[in-house]
């Protein structure tokens, strides 16, 4: 594991979900599914959200309308308030759904 990576995705996807959330994602994996929490901090969101060409409110938004056509509606809930805490405004997140529905 690079652990410089995985702590940069440690920080963001606490930045994105919450602090709360990523605690008790990490706390309720146990062993059998620490090491998936371990590739999701580390390439999820140390490699990928952590690649900076893209802003976090850009990729949040694209994430948005990926999970809205894959119809998975739970993340899309978390992921709407991690749009929100990345930038995204209400007026951006309407003409969004506007598009998504279209």
């Amino acid at each position: 594991m690079d652990r410089a990576l995985y702590e940069k995705g440690l920080a963001k996807r606490k930045a994105t979900l919450g602090d709360e959330y990523v605690e008790k994602s990490l706390a309720a994996a146990g062993e059998f599914n620490k090491p998936f929490q371990d590739i999701l901090n580390e390439y999820c969101w140390g490699l990928v959200w952590g690649d900076e060409r893209l802003p976090a409110k850009t990729r949040s938004m694209l994430n948005l309308a990926m999970l809205a056509s894959l119809n998975r509606m739970t993340e899309w809930e978390l992921h709407l308030k991690g749009a929100l805490r990345n930038g995204v405004t209400v007026d951006e997140l309407q003409a969004l759904l506007h598009q998504i529905a279209i």
